[in-house]
Order: C-alpha cells, then structure tokens, then sequence
C-alpha cells in the first residue's frame, strides 16, 4: 500500500476523536485532513474547540491545532469528493447516529464508525480485525442497499470485547459451551477523566449502561457467518457478564470462565494464545502489533498499569490460566480500552480496508 488516503474525523473533539487526532499524526497511510463536531465547535480552529478538555497525556498534533472544524451535520457534502473516508465518533441519539452515518455513505463517503449504533444493522460488518475480517464480504450488499458505489459502513465492536473476546476465538477449536465474563472498565471508556468524574474516586460502580448485553451479544455477530446479504449471528456459545466501572484511567480488565466440549490441556491454551495470527499480522498493517495475544506467567499480571502499551497499546494480554471446579479453565484479560478498543481498533480496521480496496 503506496497510496495515501485523506481522511476527516467525525466527533473530533470527544475522548475518542482526540485518540484519532493523535493516532493520525504522521501515520504512513492516512492524512487526516477535516475535523468535524457539533454546531458549538464549528467554525473554531481545533485548539480552541478543544481548550480546557484536551484529555490526553500527550499535547495536540500541530497539523490539527489550525484546522478549522467544521460542523458534522450541516458540511457533510463539503467533503463529498474531497475525502476517502471518515471516521466517526460521536455523542449523539443512537437513531441520530444512524442517520448521520448513513448520510455520509450515501454521499460516496465510506465511514469506520466508532460508535454502537450500527452493530446490529445486518449487512454493516462488526470487525475484530484479527478475528472476522472475512465479514467484510458483506458490504458488497451493504452498498446495493444504500445504492453507493464507494459509500458503506463499517464498525468495530465495544471495547470490553477486545480483553476477552480475542483470547476466546483461538479456542473455538475445542468447542466452547459457555463462558461467563465480568469486565472492570476504565473511565476513559465513559469518556471521563478523574477530573470530570470524582465520584469514581475510591469507588466502584456496578453498572453501565447497556453494556452487559452488548458484552452477551455482539460476539455472538463476530462468530456469525453471511447469508443472503446478511450477518447472521451464531447460536453459541452462551455468555453471560456483569460489567463494572472501576478507578482506572485506561484499560479493561476480564475475568472469564469458560466451559469447553473437549476439554484442552492448559499447554494447548497458551500454545494456542502464543501462535495465533489474523490478518493484519500477516499483512504487516501498520498499527497491528507482531505479536496479538501475550501471556503473562507472573501471578499477579495483567495488570493496566503495567501492561496497558504493550505494542503501543494494541495488544491483548492474558494471564493466571488455571482450572476451575465449576467451569473447565478461568483466566484473566486485559486490552486497552481506547487504543486496541476504540480508536486504535478503528484504525487497525481502516488499516484492513484499505489493503483489500475498499476505499479505491
């Protein structure tokens, strides 16, 4: 992949849009050219759109401090011809989202969506990049429904998927009955830092929103297969979860307990973990990590703090694999929430498309 592709970013100014505004200074094949946001941003440079909130460690990329947003709704056409792709992440109404999103693809602008509201539309892929690249295929019949050529969507999952999910997938091969997940999140995951959310401090909360069934759910579509145009999510295997707010700033954490048809040793489990290569490893993308599963031999590990960047924060961790008397094995995951979750995952996605074309 020689070419480079011109690229805006929807929901510019949130948590997540600012993780792209960073991820995309100098990366090799993407030159991200528009910022957009709601009507309050609009028509301000981006360091002024976003004084006072800028929420990561690292300062603003100089190429975006100058760039003058641009409203999300009202310019969409502005960028019709003039980009490849955008990437979305926005806080708004899940039908608000929808429509917006499919406005763009309907205006030939191809869309790698951050947000949820898409992850059940049947033809829009949900993409693990690692694990169900093949559900790519589907857009074909995506955009003879929208009638585009160029424009569709794609999206990637939720990101407490990414600290168990992965290191599920290399073990289907055994024949997985069921699995129970509890995840400890981050509050980047809500979008807040320990300055917008005090009441974390010393504190755990019990529930967020929606999560548990997208948690349940969604794999069930990575897992799923194509039929006549459409993703149809597999019948198994059964997982519940329970998902906890935590006072972490970055990284989910989850503790899952699987049940398996054929039982396989723990040596086959790691072997599995340590071997396991998708696409983007093979096809050397630039934001893959070489190595997508690590296990941890320490006791005491993963651990967010210390494990969150591992492979500049896009791979996966795993650790304290040992049998259970109900379940066959329980281990612990761990994946950073923004980066290999969010907007890392999203350009590791982009990363996927471009190499089979989707965007020429």
């Amino acid at each position: 992949m020689n070419k480079t592709y011109t690229v805006g970013i929807i929901g510019a100014t949130g948590m997540v849009g600012q993780r792209f505004v960073t991820l995309l200074d100098r990366h090799p094949l993407f030159r991200p050219a528009y910022l957009l946001a709601s009507g309050r941003s609009a028509g301000k440079t981006y360091d002024e759109a976003v004084a006072g909130k800028w929420a990561m460690t690292s300062p603003i990329p100089d190429y975006a401090k100058t760039i003058t947003v641009l409203d999300a709704e009202q310019d969409a056409e502005k960028l019709a011809g003039k980009v490849d792709f955008v990437f979305c992440a926005v806080n708004m109404k899940k039908e608000e989202i929808k429509a917006l999103e499919e406005r763009y693809a309907k205006l030939e602008i191809p869309v790698v969506s951050n947000n949820s509201a898409h992850r059940f539309t049947p033809d829009v892929p949900m993409i693990i990049p690692e694990v169900n690249p093949e559900h790519l295929e589907v857009i074909a019949y995506q955009r003879k429904r929208l009638g585009t050529k160029r424009g569709f969507i794609a999206v990637k999952s939720n990101c407490s998927l990414q600290s168990y999910v992965p290191l599920l997938h290399p073990l289907k091969k055994y024949g997985i009955i069921n699995a129970t997940v509890c995840t400890y999140q981050a509050i980047s995951g809500a979008g807040k830092t320990f300055e917008t959310m005090p009441e974390i401090i010393d504190n755990v909360i019990p529930y967020i929103g929606g999560e548990e069934e997208k948690s349940e759910k969604e794999p069930l579509k990575i897992w799923g297969e194509i039929k006549n145009g459409e993703i149809i999510p597999a019948n198994s295997p059964a997982i519940t979860a329970q998902c906890l707010r935590v006072p972490v700033t970055d990284g989910h954490t989850a503790a899952a307990f699987v049940k398996f048809e054929q039982k396989p040793t723990k040596e086959e489990i790691v072997s599995a973990w340590k071997n396991f290569k998708g696409e983007p490893q093979l096809l050397d993308l630039p934001s893959a990590p070489k190595q997508f599963i690590h296990y941890l031999e320490e006791d005491n590990r993963p651990q967010p703090k210390l494990d969150r960047m591992t492979e500049n924060g896009m791979a996966v961790m795993a650790g304290r694999l040992r049998e259970d008397n109900i379940f066959d094995y329980k281990f612990i995951g761990f994946s950073h929430n923004t980066l290999r979750g969010a907007a890392g995952g999203a350009v590791l996605l982009a990363e996927l498309l471009a190499a089979k074309g989707y965007f020429d």
